[in-house]
């Protein structure tokens, strides 16, 4: 098994090394994100944000759309009315932090980056806006690329791989070749857990991650998704558990990065799993650095 001693991200210019996984904490400034506790507004933005960051968060990353299974767009001008003020108050209060948006725009990532944000974390790894990819080249921003089908009204019906993890490997080594060749140094893979996957697929991939590794350092988004709800007939309410128990078994498979509603616990399982990667036996103890 392989110890990933650091991950590196070049955020405006300047290297940011850490010597554990990457946890990102959740805030959604929507009505109707799946997890309500993930909902946050302007008025309580700063102290969710505040929380965060004192609990660990290496990134915030906030989003103005929802993206659950079924949910309908906002138009450009609501998501940027929710996502513009919020980023500013967050880079205004917390200087320091690391800020990404959640965005499938271009136009809003312009916007998002020119008003403080560093990173632009794409649900629709560039196929819903034409012009994203050269836009974060300009921007010189690192990009989470995501996997996904469709839309989130219609991604649930378009789950028919051949074989999934071989299909959505592809699929993201080709984006990010295309990301690569259009200027974008800074390609952060997210293999889609719940987007357009079915239960079984989403394990399927969770078990395979490892195999994303060799495109880039890896994303897992599992925190209190169906995958945990649906298996075990819980609520989101009750999934902390067994999100913790996934997001442990992505960085076991290799996830540099966890995207979490829960930081606390997130923090406290990286750290978990970075004492027993030190500790491996010296013959499995293989030191790999991963710069983007």
């Amino acid at each position: 098994m392989e110890r990933r001693e650091f991950l590196t991200l070049n955020i405006g210019g300047q290297l940011h090394t850490w010597s554990r996984p990457v946890v990102m904490g959740i805030l959604n400034l929507t009505p109707d994100s799946f997890f309500a506790d993930s909902r946050v507004n302007q008025e309580n933005l700063r102290i969710r944000a505040g929380e965060m960051l004192d609990a660990g968060a290496d990134i915030l990353d906030i989003g103005g759309v929802s993206t659950r299974p079924g949910a309908s767009w906002v138009s450009m001008a609501e998501e940027l009315t929710r996502l513009l003020p919020a980023v500013e108050e967050i880079r205004k209060s917390f200087p320091e932090a690391i800020i990404s948006v959640d965005t499938f725009r271009a136009e809003t990532a312009r916007k998002c980056v020119e008003g403080g944000a560093d990173i632009i974390n794409d649900i629709s790894g560039g196929s819903l806006d034409a012009a994203m990819f050269e836009t974060v080249a300009r921007l010189k921003v690192p990009y989470v690329l995501m996997h996904t089908r469709g839309t989130p009204a219609d991604m649930q019906n378009l789950t028919d791989y051949d074989d999934v993890t071989a299909d959505v490997l592809s699929d993201l080594a080709f984006k990010a070749d295309r990301l690569h060749q259009t200027g974008v140094s800074d390609v952060i893979i997210d293999p889609g857990f719940g987007f357009a996957k079915t239960l079984d697929q989403n394990y399927e991939l969770l078990g395979g991650l490892r195999l994303f590794t060799a495109i880039g350092p890896v994303l897992a988004g599992m925190s209190r998704k169906s995958m945990a709800t649906r298996l075990l007939d819980i609520p989101e309410s009750e999934a902390l558990n067994a999100t913790t128990a996934l997001n442990m078994t992505a960085l076991l498979n290799g996830a540099s990065i966890l995207r979490v509603h829960d930081v606390k616990e997130a923090v406290e399982t990286c750290r978990i799993y970075s004492a027993y990667a030190r500790n491996l036996p010296e013959q499995e103890n293989i030191i790999t650095t991963v710069t983007i």
